[in-house]
């Protein structure tokens, strides 16, 4: 018996066959359904093909002579697989068989469709007698289209991540100025920034955000690289960060733009406002950074000196190699009566003296100059080149100072790039007259807030530091009291030692 499971009229039709299953014809299954009583010869019977009528187009010698007898493998194929369409995985009938030869032998086929029997009418026919129902069956209910998905889902879902990373990234910065720089002036800025964002989003969260959020299926969340597991420095880690919340910024502030501003929505709207927050963090970035690399820069050079050719008791030669000498980390040459030759030749000198004692040279007001004598910097007052008109001309490597008076321009001068900040006058001076005092009150002012260098500086000397440190001032600009001084070298050595006692 042919391996499978039929019902007992399939099988003994298949019994007629097996007498040599090698040579066996798909015409003499057709002959053995028909020869006995089956559903197959009750399907033929109803489309007049009855054994009569079969022998005039199906005679039962195939005058092929066997040549198709591989075509009943695919007969019994066609067979089994359409009894486990119909449900019957158990056993396979005559019915299916006969199926089987329609779709297997071209010939049968062909006779088959001639009377009805093709296989779009004879499947339900097959359906008809087993009592099976394989169609899908006609209801009253109709099912609508499922809708198109929402975009603005995806939309939400991006601002949702962009976000967060931004909140995520603020709060790094935010801690890095609060906790490692102690700087209250930043912090705040910092602070007000993260409330600005959280301005712009709420019109356009409203809970939609959260409800968007889909993490388990975020793709990113495995995308890597080696770098992003890596921060060389403090300074890595603040950029990192900064740079993750600008392009969040710009990611929010584009997709803002989608969602139209309704009644509700003051002005300006949502996009322009992560825009102006994005500009805002440029500044800050910069801010922070030169904050962090100036702090570097000047590590140990709390004293500088201010000296010009008058001023100098000794000849400005000796007093400037006494003084760094005696511990003067920075040192400006500040000379109004010279002719710019001669001033240039003088600022030469000058270099070559700090540059022997590893001391940094600072040109007061003039750029130019500063970049022919190859100084470290130029410093300038409230007066003179604004800090960007003097960076064009010095390059980004040397360090700009800016004198400053009140504590709205000690702040405005951080945010425009100053390297440090000349932070006076404290005293009258001798060296130079004043209209008023910014006191020590502006020293306290500046230690509360600021933390980019700064020197406290006007008529500041051994006898009143005490108080200029008590005042929070860790670095100083002096002038006569080391230039004035019948041993510089000395008088700049009591003036650092002063720095470094703890004025409690």
């Amino acid at each position: 018996m042919i391996p499978g499971d039929w019902t007992e009229s399939a099988a003994r039709a298949l019994a007629a066959v097996e007498h040599d299953i090698r040579v066996a014809v798909p015409r003499e299954l057709l002959w053995a359904l028909v020869d006995q009583e089956s559903r197959a010869s009750e399907i033929l019977a109803s489309g007049g093909l009855d054994a009569g009528t079969l022998s005039e187009c199906l005679p039962r010698v195939d005058e092929d002579g066997g040549s198709n007898a591989s075509g009943l493998d695919l007969v019994l194929h066609e067979a089994i697989r359409l009894a486990g369409l119909a449900g019957r995985v158990a056993e396979v009938g005559t019915e299916h068989l006969l199926w089987g030869l329609a779709q297997a032998d071209e010939t049968i086929g062909r006779v088959l469709a001639e009377h009805d029997l093709q296989p779009e009418s004879l499947a339900p026919v097959i359906e008809a007698a087993t009592g099976i129902e394989t169609t899908p069956l006609e209801t009253d209910e109709r099912l609508d289209p499922l809708p198109a998905p929402d975009a603005s889902t995806d939309t939400f879902r991006v601002m949702d991540a962009s976000a967060n990373r931004a909140r995520e990234g603020l709060r790094v910065v935010e801690d890095i100025a609060r906790f490692v720089l102690d700087d209250s002036h930043l912090t705040g800025l910092l602070k007000q920034l993260r409330h600005d964002l959280a301005t712009a989003l709420e019109p356009l969260d409203g809970g939609r955000f959260l409800a968007a959020r889909d993490t388990t299926s975020d793709v990113g969340t495995t995308v890597t690289t080696e770098q992003e597991n890596q921060r060389g420095s403090l300074r890595d880690v603040l950029d990192a960060n900064l740079g993750r919340v600008q392009e969040s910024l710009r990611t929010l502030e584009e997709l803002a733009k989608l969602e139209p501003a309704g009644p509700d929505v003051m002005d300006p709207s949502p996009a322009a406002r992560f825009e102006r927050a994005r500009y805002d963090l440029y500044t800050l970035h910069k801010a922070l950074a030169t904050t962090l690399e100036a702090r570097r820069r000047l590590d140990g050079r709390d004293l500088y000196l201010l000296a010009g050719e008058s001023g100098c008791r000794g000849g400005i030669g000796p007093v400037i190699r006494a003084a760094v000498a005696g511990g003067i980390g920075v040192v400006q040459l500040r000379e109004k009566t010279l002719e710019d030759a001669a001033l240039l030749d003088l600022a030469r000198r000058v270099r070559r003296w700090t540059s022997d004692a590893g001391s940094l040279f600072v040109m007061n007001d003039r750029p130019d100059l500063a970049v022919l004598a190859n100084a470290d910097g130029v410093h300038v007052g409230q007066q003179e080149l604004d800090v960007r008109s003097v960076r064009r001309i010095v390059g980004p490597d040397r360090l700009v100072g800016v004198s400053t008076h009140s504590i709205q321009q000690a702040r405005q001068a951080v945010l425009d790039g100053a390297d440090y900040l000349g932070v006076g006058p404290v005293f009258p001076s001798q060296t130079k007259s004043f209209d008023s005092l910014a006191g020590l009150d502006f020293v306290r002012a500046v230690d509360r807030e600021i933390t980019l260098p700064w020197y406290a500086i006007g008529g500041i000397s051994a006898e009143n530091l005490a108080e200029v440190a008590e005042a929070g001032a860790t670095r100083v600009a002096v002038g006569a009291a080391v230039c004035g001084a019948d041993d510089p070298e000395a008088a700049a050595r009591e003036l650092c030692h002063g720095l470094t006692r703890d004025p409690s």
